[in-house]
């Protein structure tokens, strides 16, 4: 049996999250097509006959403008230290802009590289674009690293995820697994919880309010088959408020609903979902607020 961990690096909105749970096959990590939707580690366990491999799912590296920011690049740099493998993901539709250039320099300047760590590319969204165009792409990135493997793929549709597996625990050594058969993320139900109905929120809106919404979970009780939960939707500012509820409520009922199935589906549970919506001025830089909301 084989067993190692994986930390899954990039720019903001490139696919780690949906890479992740794919490998996983459950949902286990948000996604959106917002930048920065991912704001703290994520680890997902993937159980397979050749043996087990952590996945650590990571905010996108980025240069931070608030606390908020800085906690969640910190987050993403502390990973790599803790992993077997390096995973640098990249959006295969264009050439590596300045973002990519930053975070390929960022993750091999590290001090574990000189530890031979390998390091894998993986090029996603290649569902997306035709192999005349992705080939120069390819051999640009090539360029930049000293790649254990590359890898295009699509974490969307799966294309080529079973070739990353082959090819990750062919770099691994024989070891016992860390972990149970049944256990597939460190993420609880409570931290679940709130992701999804941030997740909704990004679904439901647009501009500023990706970057400057959070969920705080007020109440999780579990009565049987039932579970209560009362959250808060905090925003900056009135307007974002106004927003998030909708004309006469709207969309905030909108999102509490696709909330509530989301989470009876992850579950296999009744839910009754209580959602309210705080203003919070300038929580992202408010030391006291982001550790109430778990950053």
């Amino acid at each position: 049996m084989k067993f190692g961990t994986m930390a899954i690096v990039g720019c903001p909105n490139v696919g780690k999250s949906t890479l992740v749970n794919t490998i996983v096959k459950q949902k286990i990590a948000i996604v959106s097509d917002k930048p920065q939707t991912t704001r703290s580690r994520i680890l997902g366990v993937a159980h397979f006959p050749e043996g087990q491999l952590a996945l650590l799912d990571t905010p996108g590296l980025h240069r931070p403008w608030h606390q908020l920011n800085k906690r969640m690049v910190q987050a993403a740099l502390d990973t790599v230290h803790d992993a077997d493998l390096l995973a640098v993901m990249v959006d295969g539709r264009q050439k590596p802009g300045a973002g990519d250039r930053e975070v390929i320099e960022q993750v091999f300047s590290l001090t574990d590289r000189s530890k031979n760590k390998p390091a894998f590319l993986l090029v996603n969204k290649i569902d997306l674009m035709s192999k005349p165009k992705m080939l120069p792409v390819i051999e640009a990135y090539q360029q930049l690293g000293e790649w254990s493997e590359i890898v295009p793929l699509s974490a969307k549709t799966g294309l080529n995820v079973d070739r990353l597996r082959d090819l990750v625990f062919a770099q691994l050594s024989e070891h016992e697994g860390a972990y149970e058969e049944d256990f597939v993320t460190d993420q609880s139900l409570r931290c679940l919880a709130a992701e999804i109905v941030r997740e909704k929120v990004l679904e439901q809106t647009r501009k500023e309010l990706p970057y400057a919404v959070a969920v705080k979970i007020d109440e999780f009780k579990e009565k049987g088959r039932l579970f209560l939960i009362a959250a808060s939707i905090v925003v900056e500012k009135t307007g974002q408020k106004a927003i998030v509820i909708g004309k006469s409520g709207q969309r905030l009922k909108e999102i509490g609903t696709a909330a509530r199935l989301d989470l009876e589906r992850e579950m296999c549970v009744k839910v009754f979902l209580d959602l309210h919506v705080k203003v919070r001025g300038a929580w992202r830089d408010n030391e006291q607020m982001l550790i109430e909301l778990g950053y």
